[in-house]
């Protein structure tokens, strides 16, 4: 499902993101309400920033990645 560009830059716009994090939420599916929704309030101190939690999310999706790939060679040479 595709979500208008101006969903995207409004939460752009109240996430602080720059166009990469946006390249890298729209890469992992995530859509704009989503980012948004998970916009910290001042009474959630444990809750990451959106940009922290995103990159966080996408370093955790990559290593995973990197690990199947691994194991998938590791595989296939025996």
């Amino acid at each position: 499902m595709a979500f208008p560009e101006q969903d995207w830059k409004k939460a752009k716009k109240l996430c602080r993101l720059n166009e990469e994090d946006i390249r890298i939420a729209k890469q992992m599916g995530l859509n704009p309400k989503s980012l948004i929704k998970n916009i910290p309030s001042k009474d959630q101190l444990w809750k990451e920033p959106v940009k922290d939690w995103l990159w966080s999310m996408w370093e955790d999706r990559q290593e995973k990645a990197r690990k199947k790939q691994a194991k998938k060679e590791a595989d296939s040479k025996e």
